[in-house]
């Protein structure tokens, strides 16, 4: 069996046939990051091959993928593709004390999920339209009464659909469906709290005027594709969220209401999902900030 030198432990490691150094190092009680549980999805257990390069077997072409996106030379491997075919001397690119914690303590499920998993979720952004100008003439106070009374609103008909708010940031809020295992009709519930968030504001109008003179409008934007879930934050204060591509997206499609003057906009694939279901406005295509192109969004005024 081939005998691996794992720096900077300098812990001789015997790798068992076809065992990649990533299941070595962890049966070893090293703590090696793999983020995305080892499956080529991410980079964080690279390795440095420092002596016997010629002695891995080739590159898999999940591997192979990721390191011709990522430039990476011939030295650099994947730990979880890599098999040692004979004696290696390796070197872990995760060296701080921070990150062996932060490492060790993921692995342990000290979070209660997983670091990252791949899942396709609605996402929804909700953001107040002219909140400035309402809230300027107020005591600050005041002005996060508001907001709380606003989002308290909000709450509800996220939860009613089976929803999670993911995250507050100012006046808006991002909220995530179809994150237990088997949910059905995903960006329909999406839809369907998106609407319910309308009318729970236009609820909340009334006590707006006579509390203060004013109200305020509200825009919403719902996109569905994959994303990343995972527990981020320092230990012990990490919360559940999703990142990538298709979250940007979803805030995105939320901003080009003020563009467009609607309060419900949804993505191109949400429609091709549940059109039927929905009572369609306009459709437009809108360019979209940070990304190429136009992307062709849709206005939802209600269900069908």
């Amino acid at each position: 069996m081939p005998t691996i030198r794992m720096l900077p432990e300098d812990m001789l490691v015997e790798a068992a046939d076809g065992e990649t150094l990533l299941a070595a190092a962890l049966r070893a009680g090293i703590a090696h990051a793999h983020a995305c549980g080892g499956h080529a999805r991410c980079s964080t257990c690279r390795v440095e091959v420092k002596v016997g390069i010629d002695g891995c077997a080739p590159r898999t072409s999940a591997e192979l993928s990721l390191a011709e996106r990522l430039g990476f030379d011939d030295t650099l491997r994947l730990a979880c593709q890599t098999v040692a075919q004979t004696d290696l001397t390796i070197r872990r690119l995760v060296l701080d004390d921070d990150d062996i914690a932060l490492v060790d303590q993921r692995r342990r499920g000290a979070a209660g999920t997983a670091v990252g998993e791949e899942r396709e979720l609605a996402i929804l952004f909700s953001d107040i339209r002219g909140f400035t100008s309402f809230s300027e003439a107020l005591p600050p106070h005041d002005v996060v009464h508001v907001l709380n009374r606003h989002f308290h609103a909000m709450g509800p008909p996220i939860a009613r659909f089976g929803g999670y708010i993911d995250n507050y940031m100012g006046d808006g809020l991002m909220a995530l469906f179809g994150l237990q295992d088997g949910e059905e009709d995903v960006a329909l519930r999406a839809v369907q709290a998106g609407l319910a968030m309308l009318d729970a504001l236009d609820a909340l109008k009334p006590y707006l005027e006579t509390a203060y003179g004013r109200s305020f409008e509200m825009g919403v934007g719902i996109h569905y594709g994959e994303v990343v879930v995972g527990s981020v934050g320092a230990i012990g204060r990490e919360r559940v969220t999703a990142i990538g591509d298709a979250v940007n997206l979803a805030s995105r499609i939320e901003s080009a209401n003020k563009i467009a003057g609607t309060r419900l906009l949804v993505s191109a694939t949400v429609r091709d999902q549940i059109g039927p279901l929905l009572r369609i406005g306009r459709s437009l295509s809108v360019p979209i900030a940070g990304k190429s192109g136009e992307y062709r969004l849709c206005e939802v005024l209600g269900l069908a």
